[in-house]
């Protein structure tokens, strides 16, 4: 098997539309005066900033400076020499990714095209090429020019106008013509690998791997295929099928003989290793490989790293809540609370994602005891480096199709063959992970149509409808049966006078909150939009009684470190030009409408950053703790949003530098498996704790009642008793109608079995605080890499962070609460640097 050719370095120059067709010719020179180099895969923006054409694309209000990009032609060259070839074997160009409207030419004589950047494009060689030197074009035409004919009715409530840029006619991120948390950067060029390959007589196609059933005895049954592509004669083919334990020891071989060019094995595999989510166990992994021979020469191979694991959808009728369904996720036969985020593209730039940004923001992940992270619809399927690190770190994925938002045409067969192909490419790509927990066929298309349906008074079907009630699901049957399947999300069941968004069934996205819908309990909204104060108040999450809810979140600011590196000091002031093109959510003072009654409203970008945070963090660990309470019958929690896409105010919890908001750390004792959390309602509260885990978690508990000035103070202990994978009210702490903004509710576990918690009465505006003491604070180098801080209050500390200008520091807590007397000692260390210790700042409201 020769080795492929990586086609990595080009020349890239650009021309009026239409104009550039002599470059394709081996007769023009590979030089060119307005060439630049161009990596591939690699981002066209970021090749235009290094040759001087552009701005960087992330700074300050660059992206009008980038508008011309989209309008021009855009010719990658490259030169090569013919690879050996011999009879029985030919040569074959592979490109990844193509973004998106393309024409690829070899010697000046076209080769094919291609439409669709999330499928892997082939061309054959052969006849074309030539000894010696060769010369490979690939042409970008303006993806605007390629659908400049079609017109689409308008859409409702969509976040990126498709009538205008006609995105949903094109096979293409959604998300690049900008949207409420991105901006316009659309992209194009070769954007991921590209190679020329030597194959002979046959290859391997179609590789794949799946858990059948795990028997009560501990084996497993497992599925491993293979396809074959022979496309010329010779001896018989043969296929031997591996599998590697995860200590590198073989424990199953087979070979076959070819049935229709494929062929199938399914072993039992005694005492398997289950693949688990964190909470539930290890996450090992074994390997499987496929040999494809013949004539005794190996002419193929492909190796996968999968898991035995097996995967369900459980949508049976809740008993305890009539009416209902529920929608939980089943892992070897457990059921679990998915706790967890929605993943948009961590850089519009999506050809610059690489490995190490992908393990950086997973780790941060996994460290926040997330199990789980929805692939949204309107950006990209992730590259293959995302799949394998959560396969690694026991996170499940959900995966969108990447459909959003919008209506989606059905009546072009060309087009409707485009999804087909597509989706094939991509289920053959990813069924294997274990990580791969859910089949998503669009982001809310059908949810839009449906307010749509409720205000005009009649059912209409959406426009996509053949794609996420036909198209998908039969390329799933084919290729990944094993796999659940959902058409939308969210998506509650279907049909006339039935709201997908409805509490009854199926996920829900819950944006009562931020954006003021209605909510919907059951078969259409109640209410109208109420923006108000009281509307969009993040207390509201205590009226979601949904099943799962799969997209729920609050904006906030990025730290003031990540907006001193996005824009220039004198845009560091609210309502500014370059502060304002941040916000891509309309209308700009949206965040307001909560600020009034949480915290109030900032007077200076610093408070606004404070601010913004504390309301987002505040917020997201009250929904979580009342979904979690709600378990079962609540079986998910996926906040909208983990990452960004460029440095902007989002509902991020982690911005696009990589700094962790306060959120991040609300959420990660918010979703530690065993937390507890109070209740407030009709003048009581309740104490309730909730077990993720398998195991029973029995212990002690210590309430305390205190005043913020130390005048007042009560304990009580409380014992608790947990059944596995439960949910528990284990205590009711009394009347409160005599507490308020002098109190402060909460409970530890001398143990740590979970993450002490606390309980305001009043929101954090009202608190009535004498203005805090400052803290002792000692910072000691343990070693080059780590450092601890130990800070000591003296009285009641809300808010304290340790704020650093590197986004590579990782703390093990912080944004936290120091009741008087208390001392904490939070850990920071730098992955693969010496750690300034110096350069850390303590802080506090």
């Amino acid at each position: 098997m020769p080795a492929p050719l990586a086609l990595t370095d080009w020349k890239l120059i650009d021309t009026d539309p239409g104009a550039g067709v002599g470059l394709a010719m081996p007769t023009a020179p590979l030089e060119h005066p307005a060439m630049i180099a161009a990596a591939a895969p690699g981002d066209l923006y970021l090749a235009l900033h290094a040759a001087g054409r552009l701005p960087h694309p992330m700074a300050d209000r660059a992206e009008a400076a980038c508008a011309w990009v989209r309008e021009r032609e855009w010719w990658y060259r490259l030169d090569f020499e013919a690879p050996l070839c011999e009879c029985g074997q030919r040569v074959v160009l592979e490109f990844d990714g193509l973004d998106t409207f393309a024409s690829v030419w070899l010697n000046g004589q076209r080769l094919g095209s291609a439409d669709n950047m999330f499928r892997q494009w082939r061309f054959d060689l052969q006849a074309l090429l030539r000894d010696g030197a060769n010369r490979l074009a690939v042409c970008f035409t303006p993806p605007l020019l390629a659908i400049a004919a079609v017109e689409m009715p308008p859409f409702p409530m969509a976040s990126s106008p498709s009538a205008v840029n006609k995105r949903n006619f094109m096979r293409k991120a959604q998300f690049g013509w900008g949207w409420d948390f991105a901006p316009d950067l659309l992209t194009t060029g070769i954007w991921k690998a590209a190679r020329i390959k030597v194959e002979t007589r046959a290859v391997l196609r179609d590789v794949g791997f799946a858990t059948l059933a795990i028997g009560a005895d501990g084996a497993a049954t497992v599925r491993m295929v293979a396809g074959v592509d022979h496309f010329a004669a010779g001896a018989a083919l043969f296929v031997t099928l591996r599998l590697v334990d995860p200590d590198g020891i073989e424990i199953y071989a087979s070979t076959h003989a070819l049935a229709d060019g494929a062929c199938t094995a399914e072993p039992s595999i005694a005492g398997a290793r289950l693949w688990w989510t964190q909470e539930l166990g290890a996450a090992p992994l074994y390997t499987m490989r496929a040999e494809l021979h013949g004539g005794g020469v190996l002419l193929d191979a492909r190796s996968l790293r999968v898991g035995i694991r097996t995967v369900a959808l459980d949508t049976s009728p809740d008993p305890q809540e009539p009416g209902t369904k529920f929608f939980r996720f089943v892992l070897n036969g457990v059921p679990l609370f998915a706790r967890g985020v929605n993943w948009v593209p961590p850089s519009s730039l999506v050809a610059a994602i690489d490995a190490p940004l992908y393990r950086r923001l997973l780790n941060l992940a996994a460290a926040a005891n997330m199990n789980m992270v929805r692939v949204w619809g309107g950006g990209i399927y992730e590259h293959d480096a995302f799949y394998d690190i959560c396969d690694e770190l026991g996170i499940l994925v959900w995966q969108d199709f990447m459909f959003a938002c919008a209506p989606y045409p059905e009546h072009d067969p060309v087009f409707a063959e485009n999804v087909r192909a597509e989706v094939a490419d991509q289920v053959r790509r990813l069924r294997h992970h274990a990580c791969l927990a859910l089949w998503c066929g669009n982001n809310e298309s059908q949810a839009i149509q449906g307010f749509a349906n409720s205000k005009a008074g009649h059912h209409q079907d959406v426009l996509g409808e053949l794609y996420y009630q036909r198209v998908i699901p039969a390329v799933l049957a084919e290729l990944d049966p094993a796999t659940p399947y959902r058409p939308g999300s969210p998506y509650g069941g279907g049909g006339a006078g039935h709201n997908h968004n409805s509490m009854l069934e199926g996920d829900i996205h819950d944006w009562t909150v931020w954006h003021g819908l209605p909510v919907i309990p059951d078969s259409g909204p109640v209410g109208e939009y109420d923006r108000s104060p009281a509307g969009v108040a993040y207390t509201r999450y205590a009226e979601d009684l949904g099943r799962f809810i799969s997209e729920y979140g609050i904006q906030s600011a990025p730290t003031m470190a990540a907006l001193r590196r996005a824009l220039p000091a004198d845009q560091l002031v609210l309502g500014s030009a370059g502060f304002v093109n941040r916000i891509k959510d309309r209308p700009l003072d949206k965040v307001n409408a909560m600020l009034v009654t949480s915290t109030g409203l900032p007077a200076s970008i610093e408070e606004y950053v404070d601010f913004t945070q504390i309301n987002q963090a505040e917020g997201l660990q009250f929904g979580i703790e009342h979904f979690r309470r709600r378990k079962p019958h609540c079986s998910g929690s996926l906040i909208w949003q983990f990452n960004d896409c460029w440095p902007g105010i989002s509902w991020s919890i982690v911005d696009y530098y990589g700094f962790a908001k306060a959120a991040y750390y609300f959420v990660k004792r918010a979703y530690a498996p065993v937390m507890a959390s109070f209740r407030q309602a009709d003048g009581d509260v309740e104490l309730w704790v909730v077990n993720d885990t398998l195991a029973v978690i029995e212990g002690e508990c210590e309430i305390a009642l205190d005043t913020f000035d130390g005048a007042q103070s009560a304990r009580e202990k409380v014992a608790y008793a947990l059944a596995p994978n439960s949910s528990t009210r284990v205590g009711r702490c009394g009347d409160s109608t005599r507490l308020g903004a002098r109190h402060v509710l909460s409970v530890r576990d001398a143990a740590a079995r979970f993450p002490a918690n606390r309980h305001f009465f009043v929101a954090i505006k009202d608190l009535q605080r004498a203005a805090p003491r400052a803290p002792t604070v000692a910072i000691e180098q343990l070693d080059k890499f780590t450092a601890a801080i130990t800070i000591a209050a003296s009285d009641y500390l809300y808010f304290v962070h340790v704020l650093g200008e590197d986004e590579d520091l990782v703390f093990d807590d912080n944004h936290i609460d120091l009741q008087a007397g208390e001392t904490r000692v939070l850990t920071v260390r730098h992955p693969h640097q010496r750690l300034d210790s110096a350069s850390l700042q303590v802080r506090w409201r």
